[in-house]
């Protein structure tokens, strides 16, 4: 699929799953470009199990080149949707960014291509682990 201008990667992932009519999918966004990204990447913090969490949300202006990203269409304990997705852009001095998107701030400048790869057998379903203090992916049998 291609991604129209203006679109965000995240929304439009979601939109094209409801078109659809998929539930559950592994994400491949290949080469586009952005008129701006947003991302959040792990940093430090002493105030979680984990010793680090993902910090604030950064801004990159465009244009952008997207080098690509992935990521996993799924559900969250309630049932609603959620999409994780992780990618790279390079800014117009070649600095390379990348990191966990941010929804609604990774928006197509003039094209993306995606490919949408539905699970069948499987469902992935984010689920709070006390051990971890977080909500990893959990993969269980449909």
């Amino acid at each position: 699929m291609r991604l129209q201008p203006g679109t965000d990667i995240i929304e439009g992932v979601e939109k094209l799953c409801d078109e659809l009519n998929i539930e559950y999918a592994y994400v491949d966004v290949g080469t586009g470009t952005l008129s701006k990204a947003t991302i959040m990447y792990f940093i430090p913090n002493p105030n979680v199990k984990l010793g680090a969490s993902y910090g604030p949300p950064k801004e990159i202006v465009g244009p952008l080149s997207f080098l690509g990203g992935s990521g996993v269409v799924g559900r969250d304990e309630k049932g609603g949707r959620f999409t994780h997705m992780h990618g790279a852009v390079c800014d117009q001095w070649g600095h390379v960014h990348g990191g966990h998107l941010v929804k609604g701030g990774n928006l197509i400048l003039v094209t993306s291509d995606v490919v949408i790869v539905e699970l069948n057998g499987v469902r992935i379903v984010r689920k709070y682990d006390a051990e971890t203090d977080s909500s990893p992916l959990e993969p269980e049998q449909a």
